[in-house]
């Protein structure tokens, strides 16, 4: 079966991390994002993976090139970026038989996707507690015979997943009316394929969307759960390594780091010396944490150094940033209610007790910075020495 994954959006609400990185290539523990649904669609069966790309689509491309773990790849180019129905299109004339549609953005299990495709043709689902809050199945045991979005009185609890498995003549369904905010949904193909044929929904668990800065987090602190600890790098004989903790061979953990996992230092990558790494941890390819760092529950991804007397605490720094000596990070309020974030413009609760800063890629803080819970800046910021930062930049 053929494995279709939606990776061609901009990502808004997750800048500043997606402003010159496609969303579904940030970094979950050792792959990218969407590769760890690629992965999941390999070993569910798939026999083909068709990738829509789109914004910095040529980012993919480049990473992935024509194979994955040995499955061909093929490309379609999302040039609007109209909506998941529109991407469908885009993609449709690889299509030469039923096929998988998973969205890019979406962690799953491969043992859940594998019980969808056995099911086809199947729909994704879930229990969810607010049901208005989602597109909602109305089924019938384990038959969908409607959907629904958001819907003021709902016929369930069972909500739609974003994982689907069409048949062929779907592809006669393409030709759908733009919602009402705009866009082509692919729910609406669904809902001519469940007038057209029995569809069966397959509860999928352990899932996590990923669209927000907190739900990378959360999707780190997931899949770096599942790491066994292997110290293949150099490591000082005085470090002191507990817990799940993965040094990769080109990586440096220098005198004096304590490392409590689960972490994993990627090649490339140095700590220490005298520097304290805590929580679910990523220090991604190249990036340096140095002298009396802690870094605490948080992603440093590529290149980012945070070298000097700092901390970071439940964050997310962007590739290339560079931390200056006394940087400090809050990720806690007063008043200990979740920490908020702006996102697209609104304000919007993380959920997260904790939770620190999100910056972009290049961002240079001066010495002695301070960045309040919740705050974000922006790709190519820069605080002056001793500055406290309370707003988005």
């Amino acid at each position: 079966m053929q494995t279709i994954v939606l990776a061609a959006g901009q990502g808004t609400r997750m800048r500043p991390l997606s402003e010159s990185l496609p969303k579904p290539m940030l970094p979950v523990a050792d792959s990218s994002l969407v590769a760890h649904n690629m992965r999941a669609a390999v070993e569910a069966g798939t026999d083909e993976l068709i990738l829509v790309v789109g914004y910095e689509g040529e980012t993919v491309r480049e990473a992935f090139g024509e194979t994955f773990e040995g499955v061909p790849i093929r490309y379609a180019t999302q040039d609007s970026q109209e909506g998941t129905a529109d991407a469908l299109r885009a993609a449709s004339t690889h299509i030469d038989g039923p096929f998988a549609v998973l969205n890019g953005d979406i962690i799953y299990r491969r043992d859940a996707l594998s019980a969808l495709f056995e099911a086809a043709p199947s729909v994704g689902s879930t229990r969810v507690e607010n049901p208005s809050n989602y597109g909602i199945l109305d089924v019938v045991d384990d038959t969908v015979t409607g959907i629904v979005e958001k819907p003021a009185d709902p016929p369930g609890n069972v909500a739609n997943a974003g994982a689907y498995v069409f048949p062929e003549s779907a592809l006669e369904c393409l030709d759908v009316p733009k919602s009402e905010r705009g866009e082509f949904e692919i729910t609406d193909i669904l809902a001519q394929v469940i007038d057209d044929v029995a569809v069966s929904h397959v509860e999928l668990d352990d899932w996590l969307d990923v669209g927000r800065p907190w739900e990378l987090l959360a999707a780190n602190e997931w899949k770096l759960g599942q790491l066994e600890t292997a110290l293949n790098g150099t490591v000082s004989p005085d470090a002191e390594i507990s817990g799940p903790v993965v040094v990769e061979e080109g990586a440096t953990v220098r005198s004096g780091v304590v490392i409590e996992g689960p972490a994993l230092i990627r090649a490339g990558a140095t700590v220490g010396p005298n520097a304290y790494v805590r929580g679910a941890t990523l220090i991604d390819e190249g990036a340096s944490v140095g002298h009396a760092v802690e870094i605490k529950n948080s992603v440093l991804m590529a290149g980012a150094s945070v070298n000097h007397l700092s901390y970071v605490g439940d964050s997310v720094i962007g590739r290339d940033t560079n931390l200056g000596a006394g940087t400090t990070v809050a990720n806690l309020r007063h008043d200990d209610r979740p920490v908020t974030m702006t996102v697209s413009g609104d304000q919007v609760s993380t959920g997260r007790r904790k939770f620190g800063v999100v910056l972009g890629d290049r961002v240079k803080t001066g010495i002695n910075t301070s960045l309040n819970a919740g705050v974000s800046l922006s790709e190519g910021a820069t605080t002056t020495p001793g500055e406290t930062v309370t707003l988005d930049r």
